[in-house]
């Protein structure tokens, strides 16, 4: 799942060694994001990894159970009445600038033809299992 929060940028996914570890897997494109996360509502998120040869620079990981907890605080501790403003007022006008893009492209689909918003839609990369990958 992609998160978008005033704290930053988020994909959270089961990894392959996240199910036996009972884990999720935290990337970000900017490292002070999973920093953010961790000091915020995510104590347990394991030391940053840079690199790991994928499209996302930075990655962690943290129980299951944790991250579910973390996106409730995250719920809990929502008092504003405008995101943007709120990204603008924590990370700075250029990444609100930057998540306008992502609502402005999102926007899209209020208007969107119904063959745009019903059904999977795969991404042009593969998996790390050579499969299609699903956005």
């Amino acid at each position: 799942m992609w998160l978008l929060t005033p704290l930053g940028f988020f994909s959270i996914v089961q990894k392959a060694g996240d199910q036996a570890q009972g884990t999720l897997t935290v990337r970000a494109r900017v490292a002070s994001d999973l920093d953010n996360l961790r000091q915020s509502v995510l104590s347990s998120l394991s030391a940053t990894i840079t690199g790991a040869g994928t499209d996302y620079q930075f990655r962690a990981s943290a129980p299951r159970e944790d991250v579910a907890r973390a996106l409730g605080e995250l719920a809990l501790h929502t008092s504003y009445s405008n995101f943007k403003n709120e990204v603008a007022k924590r990370q700075g006008k250029a990444r609100a600038a930057l998540y306008h893009d992502v609502w402005d492209v999102l926007y899209r689909l209020q208007s969107a033809p119904k063959a745009m918003v019903a059904g999977p839609a795969y991404h042009p990369r593969k998996d790390e299992h050579g499969k299609p990958a699903a956005p």
